[in-house]
């Protein structure tokens, strides 16, 4: 046996219900199975979008809509102080080699590594070099506090 013989297995196929074809077919006569009038008994016309609702108002024009998408806003991945302190706690960073957006990253506490903020949660006990796309002015001041630096990347 190769591929060569392969066949579907007995009545496993059938030939498929061809609509349309006259009298004689059984499915042919006056509307081919589709009922008596309506959308859906017309040619082409009961192709529709899958969000049509048979001319209802649709559901997204129904809902309300509030606020103000800003479709230039820039999103940050964020880290707090407390999980860099963590992360050192654990023995992932080195207190001595900086903390890069890509370190960051590799160890999962950001998804990426194209811009990045730390934030100012938590409390942190040794010194850091840390660099980033962002800082809020809390983080800045404990990593400052801590004897660490703080580096700033341009967008």
């Amino acid at each position: 046996m190769d591929l060569s013989n392969l066949k579907p297995a007995e009545g496993a196929t059938q030939t498929k219900q061809r609509l349309g074809r006259g009298e004689g077919s059984g499915r042919g006569a006056h509307s081919s199975t589709r009922g008596t009038k309506g959308q859906s008994s017309r040619s082409g016309a009961g192709n529709r979008p899958i969000w049509f609702e048979g001319g209802q108002t649709p559901l997204f024009q129904r809902v309300p809509k509030h606020g103000f998408n800003n479709p230039f806003r820039t999103e940050y991945e964020v880290a707090n102080v407390k999980r860099l302190q963590r992360l050192v706690d654990e023995g992932r960073i080195d207190a001595d080699s900086p903390v890069t957006p890509e370190i960051l990253a590799d160890l999962g506490v950001v998804r990426d590594a194209d811009r990045v903020k730390i934030l100012g949660d938590g409390s942190l006990s040794d010194t850091l070099d840390v660099t980033a796309h962002a800082f809020s002015d809390s983080a800045r001041d404990k990593i400052e506090e801590a004897g660490g630096a703080v580096t700033v990347l341009e967008e």
